[in-house]
């Protein structure tokens, strides 16, 4: 439990952590970002923990009622994050500690906001599980090109929240799907780095912080630190 005036936890399972909000006055609420690949112990993990960083780079010690998970859709329940991703994470600086796998269940995806996967085939397993989870599942790269394109003055600014921001983003990105396609098959996915060495491992760490970075600055509204 969370005691008034307090923000709900960015973070997966028993790892969660608890970040306190100064947004005084605006309720209690949050916005859950699911990520999802396929074992949960490596591209998933990755994202999860770099999206917690990058948020906490932008906002301080802020919350403001992001929940930022991961899952797998043959997911490793119970398992650690591989050891190279755990490498990659702490090159960005990033806290990889309490970290389990989890396989994909229909709960994750009821209660997420916005379901960002590591290929289009994630995405559409996430889809066909039901729960109307169509307009809130993207591909992390599609979802990235679409932020892009998206006027950040059309977004409500961070005074009323990040929890009330996210969902507009979410909105508006939902409707220019249609009209800004990938160039190509390969442009929206991130290739599994499970059982290659590290440096394929840094090389899928700098495309999931490329993919990143602009997703962060539109939730949040504050540009990365030069």
């Amino acid at each position: 439990m969370t005691s008034p005036g307090t923000g709900r936890g960015i973070g997966n399972g028993e790892g969660a952590a608890e970040i306190t909000t100064t947004f005084v006055g605006l309720p209690r609420d949050s916005f859950r970002i699911l990520h999802v690949s396929t074992g949960n112990v490596c591209r998933s993990p990755i994202t999860e923990r770099l999206t917690r960083h990058f948020v906490k780079e932008r906002l301080g010690v802020l919350g403001g009622g992001l929940i930022v998970e991961s899952a797998g859709t043959w997911g490793h329940e119970g398992a650690p994050m591989e050891a190279h991703a755990e490498t990659v994470l702490a090159d960005f600086g990033a806290d990889a500690s309490g970290f389990t796998g989890r396989e994909l269940l229909d709960e994750h995806v009821i209660r997420a906001d916005l379901v960002l996967t590591a290929t289009r085939d994630h995405r559409a397993q996430v889809i066909s599980m039901g729960h109307s989870a169509g307009l809130r599942t993207f591909t992390l790269k599609e979802f990235t090109r679409l932020v892009k394109a998206i006027d950040p003055v059309t977004l409500p600014p961070l005074e009323e929240g990040v929890v009330t921001r996210a969902r507009a983003l979410v909105r508006a990105a939902a409707a220019l799907r249609g009209w800004l396609l990938a160039p190509d098959a390969e442009a929206d996915e991130v290739y599994d780095p499970y059982g290659a060495p590290l440096t394929f491992f840094r090389s899928i760490g700098d495309e999931i912080h490329q993919a990143l970075d602009p997703v962060v600055t539109a939730l949040t509204g504050v540009p990365a630190r030069t």
